[in-house]
């Protein structure tokens, strides 16, 4: 099985997303069998080679040659229910249009089965994102990592009128990914991509160990002045599995709380959202101490710890900036001990366990509970992994 990477600099659309995975190697007489199998008529797809800036990139375009109705999201999913797609295909494929329509109830207000497809019902959408979900799967691919998406400016026409760049559906499917506000002119992610990449994709700002096995390059329809309009999707292995994403690091600074309220806050933050929480000491202006408050958290869940700064600490600045970072692969087990159950958490490096790190808050209880040294409990549960893990001391 591969990895896809989509390196977006120039954005990504629906019909991108298929002719980039069609020049990595997805068959398109094949294609063209799995959508026949929607019961929609009145549309032909077809391919055509395109140089951008030297660069050979396929193009997938569909025809449209009859008028198309608006469809409901439940409409939209009893034609790809009763298609010939395959299991794995219909559930992504109706994911996709879900996590949409969320996004249009959520920006309109309404309710999910109150929002009828116009753009995005079209045949053409249609096609895209069926089209982009079985190729991945054709190319046996397990992951789609996304790199920072550019995302425009201007205002795009739609039905309700003229809209601000990014639309805010694809403000909304897009969160918690790598966001390049500003890049681009006009429309760069289109609502189609960003239910796509909601759908299958993460958030990856880098890439650790990746052996590339074959590149696909799909060309969109506008031209730009700064850049080639298109996306290049990288497939190959992880050979490190080490993975990496991008967060957020908000702080501030504190000379006038008491000492006692630390601990509070920390678990205020940490209820928030906070993956990590440090406090760390400073000497401030005319030579006050203080400490300086570091919180690690998703870019989703920045203005809930910036609202628990505020009220646990009374600070009256809070700074943030976008940081990244590598992640070792970890998987979590339970390992038995004479005290019971303990939860443990192994990282790995190329395959090799690296470190064990039992869970605290377990290890805390069967402490209590036996009365014995936190310590010896926690040793225990390392003994124990390592039995379990096969890893030599």
């Amino acid at each position: 099985m591969l990895t896809a990477y989509l390196d977006a600099f120039s954005g990504a659309s629906g019909d991108m997303l298929v002719a980039a995975a069609i020049d990595a190697g997805a068959d398109f007489g094949a294609l063209k069998q799995a959508l026949a199998s929607l019961p929609i008529t009145g549309y032909d797809v077809r391919l055509e080679s395109k140089t951008l800036s030297g660069i050979a990139a396929r193009r997938f375009i569909v025809e449209v040659s009859a008028p198309q109705p608006e469809r409901s999201l439940a409409e939209i999913d009893a034609l790809i229910a009763n298609s010939g797609l395959s299991t794995e295909v219909k559930r992504d494929a109706v994911r996709a249009f879900a996590v949409l329509a969320e996004a249009e109830a959520k920006v309109h207000r309404v309710s999910v089965d109150r929002i009828h497809f116009h753009e995005v019902g079209a045949v053409d959408s249609i096609v895209d994102i069926v089209g982009a979900i079985w190729a991945f799967r054709a190319l046996d691919v397990r992951r789609v990592l996304v790199s920072p998406l550019p995302m425009g400016n201007g205002f795009v026409s739609a039905r309700h009128g003229p809209l601000p760049i990014p639309a805010p559906a694809a403000v909304e499917l897009l969160a918690g990914f790598a966001l390049r506000m500003g890049d681009g002119e006009g429309e760069m992610v289109t609502p189609t991509a960003a239910a796509l990449i909601k759908t299958v994709g993460k958030s990856a700002s880098m890439l650790f160990g990746f052996e590339i096995v074959r590149v696909g390059y799909g060309a969109g329809s506008r031209e730009y002045a700064d850049r080639p309009n298109v996306l290049r999707l990288f497939l190959g292995r992880e050979v490190d599995q080490i993975g990496a994403d991008r967060m957020l690091e908000v702080e501030t600074n504190i000379d006038d709380l008491n000492p006692q309220i630390y601990a509070h806050l920390c678990e205020r933050l940490f209820s928030a959202g906070a993956r990590d929480v440090t406090i760390t000491p400073t000497i401030m202006k005319k030579g006050r101490p203080g400490v300086v408050v570091s919180v690690l958290v998703e870019p989703t869940m920045r203005e809930a710890i910036i609202r628990e700064l505020f009220a646990e600490t009374g600070t009256l600045g809070v700074r943030w900036r976008a940081v990244e970072r590598a992640l070792a692969p970890r998987e979590s087990g339970t390992v038995a001990t004479r005290f019971g159950e303990i939860t443990v958490k192994v990282s790995k490096i190329a395959g090799h366990p690296l470190r064990i790190t039992p869970e605290y808050e377990d290890c805390r209880a069967a402490a209590t509970k036996h009365r014995v040294p936190l310590q010896v409990v926690m040793e225990e549960a390392r003994a124990a992994a390592r039995r379990q893990y096969g890893i030599e001391q």
